[in-house]
């Protein structure tokens, strides 16, 4: 009872405590750190974004994608994107954990991002609660070495998948035709996966965990990582 009690009001994720009426407002934030554009509703960037460095060769709306230069796990070039066709040499986020959203609004509409004619102050908000109280020390859960999520009970995550997730992904994972079967992607990018599940699919009606303890997303990963790829 304690336990629930201090999942609903105190999530911590990094030792930092959240209040349960923001949960909702970092869970936006991840989704706008997914593919804002999508969130808001807006026109899809088709300019190559102006900071997206040349040493890139991807192109239009992915160079605006915040994930795609910081990562999925939150390190930038100190994480998976150190190599692969993300590999930009840019920093991640990690360093403006607990930092006031004041500063962080303010790196988000300077010249170099360029967000301050883009989001609502709102947008801006959110993108900033999640950067300061969203993010997640995905090494706790994942070995880098293997992509296999170290902790997590497979049996409990088979029950959570197959209430929660299997009405839209199928009990196989594959149900959706537009996407990559659930298994492949959980081997291929886990960090990815995590985020989604935590925060949700900008653009779909996925729902957001995050006001559930981590021990049920690292049981339903640890799930996902059984099915077929």
């Amino acid at each position: 009872m304690v336990k629930y009690f201090f999942s609903i009001f105190f999530i911590v994720f990094l030792n930092i405590p959240v209040k349960a009426d923001s949960i909702p407002s970092i869970s936006r934030g991840g989704m706008l750190y997914d593919r804002w554009y999508q969130v808001i509703d807006a026109p899809k960037p088709e300019s190559t974004h102006p900071a997206w460095p040349k040493s890139n060769s991807k192109t239009g709306a992915s160079t605006h994608r915040c994930k795609s230069c910081h990562g999925w796990d939150y390190k930038g070039k100190n994480g998976d994107y150190s190599t692969g066709k993300y590999m930009t040499g840019i920093k991640g986020i990690e360093s403006y954990i607990g930092k006031e959203k004041k500063e962080i609004i303010s790196i988000l509409t300077n010249e170099l991002h360029g967000f301050g004619d883009k989001m609502s102050t709102d947008d801006l908000n959110d993108l900033a609660l999640f950067v300061s109280k969203g993010q997640v020390d995905f090494t706790k859960f994942i070995d880098p070495e293997t992509n296999l999520v170290k902790i997590g009970n497979v049996k409990k995550g088979k029950e959570y998948f197959e209430t929660v997730c299997a009405k839209c992904h199928g009990k196989d994972g594959k149900l959706i035709e537009d996407m990559a079967p659930l298994g492949k992607l959980a081997h291929k990018n886990p960090w990815e996966v995590l985020h989604k599940i935590i925060n949700g699919q900008p653009g779909k009606k996925m729902p957001s965990l995050r006001a559930f303890d981590l021990d049920v997303v690292a049981d339903i990963m640890s799930y996902i990582q059984t099915l077929k790829k």
